[in-house]
């Protein structure tokens, strides 16, 4: 009996067309697979390998290269906390120590109770500018606080909120990269011929 669905298997047979290689739908059927299952199980890496006709090993591979693909039970709303070196430095330390409290874990991989939330500590997301900030559910919190991770785990709760502003386009000053400001010049002097100092 196939673990995954009928309908994500056909999803996944047409993935390499879209590729100059079929290999590289790999990591987006993974993608698909651990979003119907929650996490990757070998029949499911299995089922992924023969739906792209490639090599199980080769899938297996690339699946547990990655961390964000995951081996184990998690919870339904999974978050990937930056603690590198920028977002320590602006806080994520109590960030992290907030959310362990919020969703009643004591620390990365565990499950709450209610089978909601699970949470892992990750290098880098690649967006240090914005620090604290992290991922979940393919979308991207930035510049977070204790009062941000209370009101995103709050939201998660409730489904009919959550879905509204998870689907809701982002205002400007969270997910679009927000522009530099403009940088003046300081006049540089220089001699004129008689010697004299000018502004230019």
């Amino acid at each position: 009996m196939s673990v995954l669905s009928e309908h994500l298997i056909e999803e996944i047979k047409e993935l390499p067309a879209k590729y100059p290689q079929p290999r590289s739908a790999v990591m987006p059927a993974l993608d698909l697979a651990q979003e119907e299952l929650g996490y990757l199980t070998p029949e499911a890496m299995t089922e992924v390998a023969e739906a792209l006709m490639l090599d199980p090993g080769y899938v297996e591979g690339v699946a547990t290269f990655y961390t964000l693909f995951h081996h184990e039970p998690t919870g339904k709303h999974r978050f990937y906390m930056c603690t590198n070196l920028a977002c320590m430095l602006r806080g994520s330390d109590e960030v992290v120590t907030r959310l362990r409290e919020a969703i009643g874990v004591r620390g990365p991989g565990e499950v709450s109770k209610d089978g909601m939330f699970s949470y892992e500590e990750v290098e880098c997301l690649g967006a240090c500018e914005y620090a604290p900030m992290c991922r979940i559910d393919h979308r991207y919190e930035y510049d977070l606080t204790v009062v941000k991770i209370d009101q995103i785990v709050n939201d998660c709760r409730l489904p009919r909120l959550y879905q509204r502003t998870a689907s809701a386009p982002r205002a400007a000053s969270a997910d679009a990269p927000r522009p530099k400001p403009a940088t003046r010049r300081a006049p540089r002097a220089k001699k004129t011929d008689g010697g004299a100092i000018s502004e230019s």
